[in-house]
């Protein structure tokens, strides 16, 4: 793993030690960079979850990256400030994300992935919203449901802190009716249909909205799977959910 920083500021600390470090305060926007054992085909921004308020760098993160190997990808696991944290402002986090896209551009060409997991999720949707890239890999993410006209179940309380409900509410990806977030890259969606955490309302949005303005997603939901499932909680259908996204990368990427 190479540590590349973005921006000014202490390298960030992890709490806890590998396979389960979780970032509570980060302090700057850095890359993990996980090349590739080959010539890689592609490359991946990972983005960890953990609801705005810390990054489980391990197990959404750095799990995820070394997956992302296997299939032939260097992949780059941000990680990003939060909002509201340390007086941050409510798209500190799109900010860093657009300062790991400056990086990866200055590298030789490839086609490039956002991929996310959770919290990690809705920021993939975001990025893939910025610049065009090849595709996103998002699961159990909170994408759009948890925007304050969009909420799933409704009546649910904003947010804290309010910088958190703030970039909710600027992006929820796949709601059309607002000003932007309809990726026009193909997306792949793993939920659980059972998810107290992120409601599979979110992924129905986005499906909704692809299907009305021609978008290609695909999605799956599995009945089984708890939230967080990551690579870790495969003990129901979707122990399928690594074949089936390693299947649409083929196709993304053309084989």
């Amino acid at each position: 793993m190479t540590l590349i920083p973005l921006g000014p500021g202490a390298p960030n600390v992890f709490d806890g030690e590998a396979p389960d470090r979780i970032c509570r305060q980060p302090t700057r926007a850095e890359l993990h960079a996980h090349l590739a054992p080959t010539p890689a085909r592609g490359r991946a921004l990972v983005y960890a979850g953990g609801g705005y308020l810390q990054l489980m760098h391990d197990k959404e993160g750095s799990e995820v990256a070394a997956w992302l190997n296997t299939l032939g990808l260097d992949a780059y696991v941000l990680v990003h400030r939060l909002p509201g944290q340390a007086g941050q402002p409510a798209d500190i986090a799109l900010q860093d994300g657009l300062l790991a896209l400056d990086h990866l551009a200055a590298l030789p060409p490839l086609p490039l992935l956002h991929v996310g997991l959770s919290s990690g999720g809705h920021l993939a949707g975001v990025m893939a919203c910025q610049r065009d890239c090849a595709g996103a890999v998002i699961a159990y993410a909170p994408l759009n449901a948890n925007h304050r006209d969009h909420k799933a179940p409704a009546g649910k309380p904003d947010y804290l802190p309010p910088e958190k409900q703030a970039f909710y509410d600027a992006w929820p990806i796949g709601i059309a009716s607002e000003p932007h977030g309809l990726p026009r890259c193909p997306v792949f969606l793993a939920y659980a249909l059972h998810d107290p955490v992120v409601p599979v309302d979110h992924a129905l949005n986005l499906l909704k909205a692809a299907q009305v303005h021609g978008l290609d997603v695909e999605a799956h939901v599995f009945p089984q799977a708890e939230h967080g499932f990551a690579l870790r909680a495969l003990d129901g259908t979707q122990d399928q959910w690594p074949r089936l996204a390693a299947r649409w990368i083929d196709r993304v990427l053309g084989g």
